[in-house]
């Protein structure tokens, strides 16, 4: 077995202790940091999403699984800064106002995470205002994941959404917006003109992708 074949069983396994040991060896023996990357955590990362999908595995497996990809991905951001590689695009995400929910929003940031794109997570209770605020301090940032897990937070979700693309019109940037969460359904987000909407971390992922065109 390859070395970047044994950091993708590592991923896929959740083996979080052995990631980083690998990654190292992987990049000691010569391999490609990208090629680790694509090759042994972002391919992992979908082969796990998949099998969630299939109900084969259950969300502590995926955040198991999410956990070693990131520990892998702390040994080759050096690598890969190096090599001049840039993330797919970058992504903010956050839970909304009132909303003290972390582990699905967590969950999905570490699986977008895996799908290649530079990741900002403002965490929970996030105010409107916090997400323009980053939007503007972060003039390429592409994407922006708005979560809500509670019915009475909605209303935050829909206010964030509004604020959102009101700074998008304003100041005519390419912006998506995608939003998830257990209350949310595929009708809100056409109400608060969301460009789509995913019902689990797996899915969300491909979503991401999905409204930048890759």
């Amino acid at each position: 077995m390859s070395k970047i074949a044994e950091v993708k069983a590592a991923v896929e396994n959740g083996k979080v202790k052995i990631v980083a040991g690998l990654v190292q060896e992987a990049l000691d023996s010569g391999a490609d940091a990208k090629q680790i990357l694509n090759e042994g955590m972002i391919d992992a990362m979908a082969v796990v999403g998949a099998r969630f999908q299939k109900n084969e595995i259950f969300v502590p497996e995926m955040l198991i699984a999410a956990r070693a990809m990131k520990k892998g991905i702390e040994i080759l951001q050096p690598a890969l800064k190096a090599a001049g590689s840039e993330p797919v695009a970058k992504l903010i995400i956050g839970t909304v106002a009132g909303d003290l929910h972390d582990i699905g929003k967590n969950l999905v940031a570490m699986m977008i995470e895996g799908a290649g794109f530079e990741v900002t997570d403002l965490g929970v209770d996030v105010p409107k205002e916090k997400f323009i605020e980053e939007l503007k301090a972060q003039p390429d940032v592409k994407v922006v994941a708005l979560s809500a897990l509670l019915t009475t937070t909605m209303p935050a979700l829909k206010e964030a959404a509004e604020a959102i693309l009101a700074y998008k019109k304003e100041s005519g940037r390419d912006l998506k917006l995608i939003v998830g969460g257990a209350p949310i359904t595929p009708a809100f987000a056409d109400e608060v003109g969301a460009d789509g909407y995913s019902e689990d971390a797996a899915s969300a992922a491909e979503l991401a992708k999905k409204v930048i065109g890759l």
